[in-house]
């Protein structure tokens, strides 16, 4: 991919174009509601709460299940097993509108995509010990099945989430073009040199990533992505090196030193991502032909796994 010049000046009229600062400025969602965030933190520490109680329990077999008095909470049909699975079932379906989300456009009133895939990551967080609780720590049968079939597409989904994370977007989750991402790194730029009093072919030389390999085949993109990750640290403190060696003596403030190292951060990003964008649509267009096939046979398996308990009647329902 060729990699578009780098100008170190601001547009004439002292202000980007209303599409960019649309999409750069936008006040958008953050990560996740704190309401969200609770529930998420809640149910983690009570599954843990329940494995720690029932850990006497988990650890029998099958046979000395049966005669502890913890049986009749903690079996996959009973009330705190059941219920769990009950619970992840109504977690596993929620995670199915984000795609509903992204398809349909009319739905834009519930939110933004991202508002939409933080929700989604969130709830999927606390989905694997839900499972666990439910099949009280035990995975054969139909419900292993469901449960290693969920655990593929949780798998995936922390992959893709990571793969989407290094493509640039704006504030509302809108994709940024590559102009956007040229002016957005120089008003970085700009401000790391205006806070640190440096000059900005300094700052630039200082924070340049290391050429990507032209070779661009699935692995190496990956490897590339998580070499970037430990580069963006070796870059700020090469910043930093020539920062205090510019200052000499003088004292720098701790929140100037924090708002320059982030500023940092994020200017490095933006130059591995714009390196790599063409990579990194390839290697998600991949990771979207295995992720849906993955996570509609976990639907699948989950359903079947749903039916067959209702037609056995293992339920303290009914």
């Amino acid at each position: 991919m060729t990699q578009p010049q780098l100008r170190l000046h601001r547009p004439s009229s002292g202000a980007p174009a209303a599409p960019a600062a649309a999409a750069l400025n936008a006040p958008g969602p953050a990560r996740s509601s704190r309401g969200g965030r609770f529930f998420v933190t809640l149910l983690v520490l009570v599954l843990i709460l329940i494995c720690i109680v029932g850990l006497p329990y988990y650890l029998r077999p099958m046979a000395g299940r049966v005669r502890s008095p913890l049986h009749v909470w903690l079996k996959s049909s009973g009330y705190i097993g059941q219920s769990a699975g009950i619970l992840a079932l109504l977690l596993f379906l929620f995670l199915w509108l984000y795609p509903l989300r992204k398809r349909f456009r009319w739905l834009s009133f519930t939110g933004t995509l991202a508002r939409w895939l933080n929700a989604h990551v969130l709830m999927a967080l606390g989905l694997p010990l839900l499972v666990a609780v439910h099949a009280a720590w035990r995975f054969g049968g139909v419900i292993g099945l469901g449960f290693w079939s969920m655990m593929l597409v949780w798998l995936s989904g922390i992959v893709g989430r990571y793969i989407y994370s290094r493509i640039p977007r704006g504030r509302a989750g809108v994709e940024l073009t590559m102009d956007e991402i040229v002016r957005r790194r120089t008003t970085l730029l700009e401000q790391i040199a205006q806070q640190s009093g440096l000059d900005v072919a300094t700052v630039e030389a200082a924070l340049a990533p290391t050429p990507a390999s032209q070779q661009t085949s699935v692995w190496r993109t990956i490897t590339r992505m998580v070499a970037d990750d430990f580069a963006r640290r070796a870059a700020e403190r090469r910043l930093r090196r020539v920062w205090e060696k510019h200052r000499g003596k003088r004292a720098a403030n701790r929140a100037v030193i924090r708002s320059v190292a982030r500023l940092a951060r994020e200017e490095v990003a933006l130059a591995q991502q714009m390196r790599m964008l063409d990579a990194t649509h390839a290697v998600f267009r991949y990771w979207h032909v295995l992720h849906r096939p993955v996570a509609f046979a976990a639907l699948v398996a989950v359903l079947v796994h749903v039916v067959v308990v209702i037609a056995l009647g293992a339920t303290w329902l009914w």
